[in-house]
């Protein structure tokens, strides 16, 4: 009804009686469209004073929102605003809940890297790392090492600058080195995503030619073998069984003769103590 009522006093242009349409529902009943209506009118006739007061009573009324928080600093950004926009990020991911903290997260490093600051998005990446350990986190950080700069460089220079361009491979492998031996350690389950952050990192190793060593990755690629498993019920009745893909790697090949050992001796001192008794 609020939203009716002024899209009638706009066809009318009566835009006052529209901004006091708009302004009573938000004071009486606020929702998601009509803030971004009323915004998106203020934005359209270049009032970006009242856009900025908008956005503040938005993310009043929902601070868990990424959207507007996103919205709001992008704002701040195209009037030339960079301290602002950065600040209303740091205000953003320190809300206790977040609708969709990771395209907020994803906004935020954007926008670093669009303002040409790599050592602020490497700081970011690291404090998104404190929070969540993430495949598509540790990936799209490699990634980035592996571009960080390029946009401002032409093709011959960067053909010419081996050295930069070394410093790229090496950041980007750091981190694909520190997230394969987080998933080797504590997060050994996840064998899958393991696997596929190896298949990345080869990617990358290949992509940058002859300084590139896959050889280095493809030593840890593991052995995709089908099993299967039983399947039962929730009232725990047997119910078949199903085919999966497990991934063995060579660090557990390696470890297992050692594990056998260990086996064997625990049974042996099992049959020592029982014998005794």
């Amino acid at each position: 009804m609020w939203m009716m009522a002024a899209q009638f006093e706009i066809r009318q242009k009566n835009l006052k009686a529209a901004r006091q349409v708009l302004g009573n529902a938000i004071g009486m009943a606020p929702k998601d469209k009509i803030f971004k209506k009323y915004i998106e009118i203020e934005l359209q006739l270049g009032n970006f004073n009242r856009c900025q007061t908008l956005y503040e009573k938005y993310l009043e009324w929902a601070p868990a929102n990424c959207y507007a928080w996103s919205n709001f600093a992008e704002l701040e950004r195209s009037l030339g605003e960079t301290e602002r926009a950065r600040a209303i990020f740091e205000l953003a991911i320190a809300q206790p809940a977040l609708d969709m903290p990771e395209l907020l997260w994803k906004a935020y490093i954007d926008f670093e890297i669009a303002e040409g600051e790599p050592d602020r998005t490497r700081q970011l990446y690291e404090r998104l790392l404190d929070r969540t350990k993430h495949l598509k986190v540790w990936i799209s950080y490699a990634m980035f090492e592996a571009t960080s700069g390029i946009e401002e460089e032409t093709n011959e220079i960067e053909m010419q600058d081996e050295a930069l361009i070394e410093q790229r491979l090496l950041r980007s492998r750091g981190v694909f080195e520190r997230a394969f031996d987080y998933f080797r350690t504590s997060a050994p389950e996840q064998k899958e995503e393991r696997a596929m952050l190896l298949e990345e990192w080869l990617n990358m190793e290949s992509k940058f030619g002859s300084i590139g060593d896959v050889s280095l990755v493809q030593k840890k690629l593991p052995r995709k073998v089908k099993r299967k498993r039983a399947i039962v019920t929730e009232d725990s009745t047997p119910a078949g069984y199903e085919e999966y893909y497990d991934y063995i790697f060579p660090d557990e090949v390696a470890m297992a003769p050692n594990l056998k050992i260990l086996e064997a001796a625990y049974k042996w001192k099992k049959q020592k103590v029982d014998d005794e008794d």
